[in-house]
Parts: C-alpha cells; sequence; structure tokens
C-alpha cells in the first residue's frame, strides 16, 4: 500500500480543527501555511516514509502549483500530489505546466483532477458552466493533455474546448499519474475514462466497497484497470484512550454556533460526495463512531473529508486492512496538527502495517537510519 500526508495550505495549521472548503471559509489556525512550516511537515513526511503530500485547489487555499514549486527544493524524494482545476487554464498550457514540474523536481508530480469545486466559487474564477457541463469539459481536457504527453500533435474540437496543431517539445517523464474523485455519474464516467487512481472519501468499508464495484465496472466497460484511494484523517495513539480522547478535545473546541454557520453553507453544495459526508454527521454531535474507529466529527466544521481513523495503532491498522480487503491501495491522510500528526501515523501506524507486510518505506535503505536512536542508547 501506498500512504501520503497533506499540506495544510488551506488557512494554515493548528491543534484544532481548521474548517473550510466547498465553498465555506476557512476558520482561523495558529499556524500560519509558510514556506518554512509546510517545509518541516514535507521533510517530515519523507523521512517517516509518505510517498507525496496532498495541496488542495480552491479559493479558501494558497494555489497549489506555486506552493508545491517552493517546496520541492526543500525535500529530495517526496512527490507532490497537486489539485487543480481542468477549466481555469488551456490543456496545452497545462500540460506544459505538469511536464515542466514533473522534470525539473525529479520526476515527482502527481495531479489530483478536481472537476469544479461549486458553481459559485467557480463563476467568481470566470467559469459559468454548470456540474454536468464542467465534467464533460474535463472529460475533454483529459483527452488533450494525456495525447499531448505521448508526443502526438493535437487538433481538438469538442463542446467546450478547441486546440489546434498542439504540441509539447518537452514531455513528462514519467507521465504524472492522474488522480480523480467524484460520485455523481458524470464523474464516474470521466473517472472510468481518463483516472489511474480513483480518490473516495472515509466512508465506512461496505459504501467504499460499492463505490469501487461501480467504478470498477465503469473501467471495465472502458478496458482499463483503475488504482483506488482513501481521503480520511487520522487520530492514532499508543491506547486506544487516548486516541479518543484527542477525539473528544478536538470536538470540545468546535462551537454550537460553527457547526451550525459551517453546515448550513456545506448542505448548499452541489457535491454528491459532500452530501454523503453530511449525512455520515447529520449536523450533530451525537453518534459520531459511524463505524468502529471511525469518525465523522470532522465533517461537522470542515468542507470535503469529513471522517477520521481513530484508535490505537493497531486498531487504526486493522481498519486499515478493512479498506484494503475491499480494494483500497492507497491512503491520503491528514491530521491536527499536521506535523505532529505525520510521526503519531508515521512512526504508530506504518510499523505495524509493515510488520504485516502491507507497507515498505519508499526510500532505500541507505537513505534512513539503519539503527533507530533508541536502539543505540540500549545498545551502548
Amino acid at each position: 500500500m501506498k500512504f501520503h500526508w497533506f499540506l495544510p495550505t488551506n488557512g494554515g495549521d493548528g491543534r484544532h480543527v481548521v474548517s473550510g472548503g466547498h465553498g465555506v471559509e476557512h476558520g482561523a489556525a495558529g499556524r500560519p501555511a509558510s514556506v518554512p512550516y509546510l517545509g518541516q511537515i514535507a521533510r517530515s513526511a519523507e523521512q517517516l516514509g509518505f510517498e507525496a503530500a496532498l495541496t488542495p485547489t480552491g479559493a479558501w487555499c494558497e494555489d497549489a502549483w506555486l506552493t508545491t514549486a517552493m517546496l520541492a527544493p526543500l525535500s529530495e524524494r517526496l512527490k507532490f500530489l497537486v489539485a487543480f482545476r481542468p477549466g481555469m487554464t488551456s490543456p496545452t498550457l497545462a500540460a506544459q505546466m505538469a511536464a515542466t514540474f514533473q522534470n525539473l523536481s525529479g520526476g515527482r508530480l502527481l495531479l489530483n483532477v478536481v472537476t469544479g469545486g461549486e458553481s459559485h466559487e467557480q463563476r467568481a474564477y470566470g467559469d459559468f458552466l454548470d456540474k454536468d457541463e464542467r465534467y464533460e469539459r474535463c472529460g475533454e481536457f483529459l483527452s488533450i493533455v494525456r495525447r499531448l504527453w505521448t508526443g502526438e500533435e493535437v487538433t481538438f474540437a469538442g463542446r467546450h474546448l478547441r486546440v489546434e496543431n498542439a504540441r509539447l517539445q518537452q514531455l513528462p517523464d514519467p507521465v504524472p499519474a492522474i488522480y480523480f474523485g467524484g460520485s455523481s455519474p458524470a464523474a464516474g464516467r470521466v473517472a472510468a475514462e481518463h483516472a489511474d487512481v480513483y480518490l473516495t472519501w472515509g466512508e465506512p468499508p461496505a459504501a467504499v466497497a460499492r463505490k469501487i464495484a461501480w467504478i470498477r465496472e465503469l473501467a471495465e466497460q472502458q478496458g482499463r484497470t483503475l488504482t483506488y484511494g482513501l481521503r480520511v484523517h487520522a487520530i492514532t495513539r499508543d491506547t486506544s484512550e487516548e486516541a479518543w480522547a484527542e477525539a473528544d478535545r478536538l470536538l470540545a473546541g468546535i462551537s454550537d454556533d460553527d457547526i451550525a454557520r459551517v453546515q448550513e453553507g456545506l448542505r448548499r453544495s452541489e457535491s454528491v460526495g459532500q452530501q454523503n459526508m453530511l449525512s455520515l454527521n447529520n449536523g450533530s454531535r451525537d453518534g459520531l463512531e459511524i463505524h468502529p474507529n471511525l469518525w465523522a466529527g470532522v465533517g461537522l466544521v470542515r468542507g470535503g473529508a469529513g471522517t477520521a481513523l481513530v484508535g490505537s495503532h493497531e486498531e487504526v491498522a486493522d481498519l486499515i486492512e478493512e479498506y484494503a480487503a475491499v480494494g483500497i491501495e492507497e491512503l491520503v491522510l491528514s491530521a491536527y496538527p499536521h506535523l505532529e500528526g505525520a510521526y503519531h501515523f508515521g512512526e504508530g501506524v506504518l510499523p505495524v502495517l509493515e510488520k504485516r507486510g502491507l507497507w515498505t518505506h519508499p526510500a532505500p535503505v541507505t537513505a534512513r537510519a539503519s539503527v533507530p536512536f533508541g536502539a543505540q542508547k540500549a545498545a551502548s
């Protein structure tokens, strides 16, 4: 399995849940999304064995392309899962930007295609297509981009996009993998045809299994095979009691006024996936453990990923095995705060998964310390 972390460019980081997303303004955070702090997170994630770090997109966060370009020199191996919206720039320019990033970073780019956010936010960027039209345009966009990445000269005239004699002089090596999420019928069609990795938010394993079966069937109709990933938060500690105490602390830091305000905004969302997230918490502080060790409290004030894996390192590893059993091979994780959370998961859960044969550190052995500090001390 592959594990990715998250760069909190959406208003910063802190010891409480930072709200925002899907048209909702972000709340206050104690740690600004500065290059030095984000660099700390990136370097720690790399050291701990995370494959990549997701950087979000939208009006509520810093620009993902510029941020990750500034962070790339601060690490050596970590890849960047750059979220971008295909309607915001031409497909030829986007293909060129991706090729440049890939080649100058040494092959460290992955792309998370976000088809559209909310219509009112899209209109602020000058995009007046409706949701289904945005997915239709996304399919045209990805068709052009993928052809350009092969070195083909592309002339294309679709309903939404048109290019003539487009060609890249510098091709990406390797071609970036396309990550894609969405729960609507229009999203499923685009994912099946163009995605390499289909991402879904952290619903209970049975619901995730149904979604994977749906996309897998659509992909088979296209003669394609996809990889499946989960976007979810993590609260993991040495004991279950400590982990749930942390979840309770985060919940106590969320005011009733904030819950009411954010829930009202999120209920207006056009996203099927977002509505699924809302159904898991029902805007209430009660009944938030929706599956053993799966907690829906984050989604009370945060758009997008609204659930967290909560428990001891072994319990969280058990739940990850449940997801693996239904087809999940990659997880994109986050925590509050993200720096400390990376260590809780990286030093707690990943070694458990390694012992179970589910994970191997992606860095060469020579790039890592061969003897942990504690072992050195004991030996002396």
